[in-house]
């Protein structure tokens, strides 16, 4: 009998909360219209508590991933065929059990080789990963995020049907998406077959946000394609649109019973850590706010504490000020507390990691609460908190580095000559680019 596949970081998380406020750049599935405020006006708001709680109830045991419906189909889709799967510890059905022990014991399908995203195949590494072995079946292990980013003829040798299952998070930097983009082109290449497993947006389906990135920053693997900071769309519907420039031979097992307002511990599906500095549905919330500063070094965004994206700080920054500054903007769905926080350098499983900033070193900053999930607007928020830290230490503070998260050199540019955040939020929703988007995403939404 073949050892059973070990996985680690597993929990449910369990809270609910009620809908108070609709956040801007949300969209309804079935509208036509182009423009902020007629899908405002057409969706006649969010329903009422009542009706958003009776559907909850409902909802919990309601959801099955595209895994899930794979197996009750009895994987045929696969029978006979050569598989390559690519996943990471996330690969879980309802009952949490692995996509690989699923496949492994099933007789019909041959399983040729494994390949596994940024984080690796079990989720825990926050540095490059080599290739290797899977230790529990023997099959090769190729890692996509370290000598290479995209699988190599060897890697693909004997597989006629490759497979995708990895939990998203919903917005453009994260690299899961650009892995499987760059997987269906190699499948393209070579005439294989691109399964998508689908899974839930956890941040939910309903709501897109932020510029759309410089050309030159597009076909990187934290910024696919045209899109978006936050896109909205589940990996499946990702995959759709990626592919109406690939043109793979792509599926996509659709989900059922999730909904588009669905936040994902409304799902009743297991929850495993993303990555290893991405412990909750609040850090991912916060993370298309907090991470726009990231790529300046010389900020923690607390990665090394117990709150990454929850956490941001710095021994030059006024917590205070900070805290104080951003209170005044009466960002929705936000609360900021002044704090401080020392970062380490050991990883979740207390192995010692990448070296993260200021590593022992005390933080000053703010912790951030979200006291309302539907209200609260990241990616706006992350520009006011950009203008407020600007502002608050102009001889300190840079955004040059930040392109690549941002996205638009326009939008740096703005800040650096003081412009408001709400004029550079209005002008990117008003932008060609973004309603373009706004288009082709409506085209290809399964749910």
């Amino acid at each position: 009998m073949r050892p059973i596949f070990f996985l680690t970081g597993l929990f449910i998380v369990a809270c609910v909360c009620q809908a108070t406020a609709e956040p801007i750049w949300m969209d309804f599935h079935g509208s036509r219209s182009g423009s902020w405020d007629a899908c405002w006006q057409s969706s006649g708001g969010r329903p009422s508590a009542g009706k958003a709680a009776a559907e909850r109830s409902s909802w919990e045991s309601a959801v099955r991933s595209g895994l899930d419906v794979l197996e009750q189909e009895g994987f045929k889709r696969l029978q006979g065929r050569r598989v390559g799967l690519i996943a990471n510890h996330s690969a879980l059905n309802r009952k949490g059990r692995h996509l690989l022990d699923l496949v492994v014991e099933h007789p019909e399908i041959q399983l040729v080789a494994l390949f596994s995203p940024e984080h690796g195949f079990r989720g825990t590494a926050d540095e490059k990963v080599d290739s290797g072995v899977e230790t529990s079946t023997g099959l090769p292990l190729y890692s996509l995020y370290g000598k290479t980013r995209k699988p190599t003829n060897e890697m693909l040798k004997g597989i006629d049907v490759l497979v995708f299952d990895i939990q998203d998070i919903g917005a453009r930097f994260y690299t899961y998406i650009g892995t499987m983009g760059g997987c269906m082109e190699e499948a393209a290449k070579r005439g294989i077959k691109f399964y998508v497993l689908d899974r839930p947006n956890p941040i939910g389906g309903l709501y897109y946000d932020g510029p759309i990135q410089d050309e030159d920053l597009q076909a990187r693997l934290t910024s696919f394609a045209p899109m978006p900071i936050v896109h909205g769309m589940t990996v499946g519907e990702m995959a759709l649109l990626f592919n109406q420039e690939i043109g793979a031979d792509l599926e996509v097992v659709k989900m059922k019973g999730w909904k588009r307002s669905m936040l994902f511990d409304e799902t009743g599906l297991p929850w495993a850590n993303p990555s290893p500095n991405m412990r909750s549905l609040n850090e991912e919330l916060l993370y298309t706010m907090v991470a726009l500063t990231e790529a300046n070094k010389d900020i923690s965004v607390g990665r090394g504490t117990d709150r990454p994206f929850e956490y941001l700080g710095a021994p030059w920054i006024d917590g205070e000020g900070l805290a104080g500054g951003l209170a005044a903007r009466d960002l929705p769905g936000l609360w900021f507390m002044a704090t401080t926080f020392v970062p380490s350098n050991t990883d979740i499983t207390g192995r010692k990691t990448y070296r993260y900033p200021f590593v022992g070193k005390v933080c000053n900053g703010i912790r951030i609460v979200v006291t309302d999930r539907e209200a609260v607007r990241p990616v706006e928020a992350g520009i006011h908190m950009l203008d407020v830290l600007l502002r608050l230490h102009p001889e300190r503070f840079s955004v040059e580095r930040l392109r690549g998260l941002v996205g638009a050199q326009w939008v740096l540019d703005a800040l650096l000559e003081g412009q408001s955040p709400e004029s550079i939020v209005e002008r990117w929703r008003d932008s060609e680019t973004f309603r373009a988007f706004a288009k082709a995403r409506q085209g290809v939404l399964l749910y």
